[in-house]
């Protein structure tokens, strides 16, 4: 969800074609994920799936004190709308299997050393379901639209298959 909301065209590629490709930030996750901290409490890297919300996923940390906290880490100093929809929707997936309602996700930042208290709530589930429903739409031959913002290319695994300017001097819209 997280890279559909980012930009469509890079979940279209990685999901249609399997290019998720590698850059530097892509890989610099993957070795922190592999290097990651032991603490005490934490249940690390759990997949889950939910027929009932239409999700699948791994949930960085799992926080275990009074209740169970996802917790996504990032690599970047702030974060996004897209990863406030990510954590929720791991929220949700925990929510399904273990039939609890949670009401809180962490996103850890590296790049500031901070935790980003999310509260889930409704509109955030909301939007978790209808980007579901529009990634379930997609169509394997038509590609969606380039993102506006064109920052968000710069640092895509996907832009060598994406190519957007090479795409749109060629009529791709």
């Amino acid at each position: 969800m997280n890279q559909y909301i980012y930009c469509p065209r890079r979940y279209w590629y990685i999901k249609y074609y399997n290019t998720i490709g590698s850059n530097f930030y892509k890989r610099d996750g993957e070795l922190k994920h592999k290097n990651k901290s032991i603490k005490g409490g934490w249940i690390r890297e759990i997949y889950l799936e939910s027929e009932e919300v239409g999700l699948k996923g791994k949930i960085d940390i799992l926080e275990q004190n009074n209740d169970l906290i996802p917790i996504e880490r990032k690599r970047a100093e702030d974060y996004f709308y897209s990863d406030k929809i990510q954590i929720t929707g791991y929220c949700m997936l925990l929510e399904d299997n273990i039939e609890q309602k949670i009401n809180k996700g962490i996103i850890y930042l590296y790049g500031s050393d901070k935790r980003e208290d999310i509260e889930i709530n409704e509109k955030l589930r909301n939007k978790v379901y209808k980007t579901i429903e529009e990634m379930k739409e997609l169509d394997s031959d038509s590609p969606p639209k380039f993102v506006e913002n064109k920052n968000k290319c710069k640092k895509c695994s996907t832009l060598e298959y994406c190519m957007p300017d090479e795409s749109k001097k060629l009529g791709e819209a």
